[in-house]
């Protein structure tokens, strides 16, 4: 029988590494840049820089996209919406629907259709989607309404 000696025991005193930015190897958390990739010892970035820059970066992404949706609608609405007919196509209705643009420029909105003695807010409310509406202009359109029976009824709207 022959006596094997246990493995040395896993230090436990290992210092936690990540890989060098370079060239990926491991060096200790207080440093970027390994002894080969940066021999004279020149000064690095510290990581709250490091932190910081991508904080920075980000924040600035939100402030543009926030600013392009901004410019992007402008101009749009707001939109007043009525419910001009309603005609019973069972087992559904459909609803004619007048929207006015308000704005300076065209676009299209979401308007809100439900029974007239109720808030809007609901199962028994239903949306429809309106075309195109132009600058100061307004426009008719029709959308089947499949949540509300076949029962003509006193319908309102709101856009959106």
């Amino acid at each position: 029988m022959t006596d094997l000696a246990p493995p040395p025991p896993a230090s436990e005193s290992a210092e936690p590494t990540h890989g060098c930015v370079r060239c990926g190897t491991p060096v200790p958390l207080d440093f970027a840049m390994c002894e080969r990739c940066n021999p004279l010892g020149l000064p690095e970035p510290a990581t709250s820089q490091a932190h910081g820059t991508v904080f920075l970066g980000i924040v600035v992404a939100v402030i543009a996209l926030a600013l392009l949706a901004r410019f992007a609608i402008a101009g749009i609405g707001p939109f007043t919406a009525e419910v001009t007919n309603v005609v019973a196509s069972p087992p559904n209705l459909v609803v004619t629907v007048t929207v006015q643009n308000s704005g300076s420029r065209a676009g299209s909105t979401t308007c809100r259709v439900f029974p007239a003695g109720e808030s809007g807010i609901g199962p028994n409310s239903v949306y429809l989607q309106s075309p195109d509406v132009p600058a100061g202009g307004s426009i008719s359109f029709s959308g089947q309404v499949t949540t509300l029976g076949a029962t003509i009824q006193p319908l309102k709207a709101t856009c959106g």
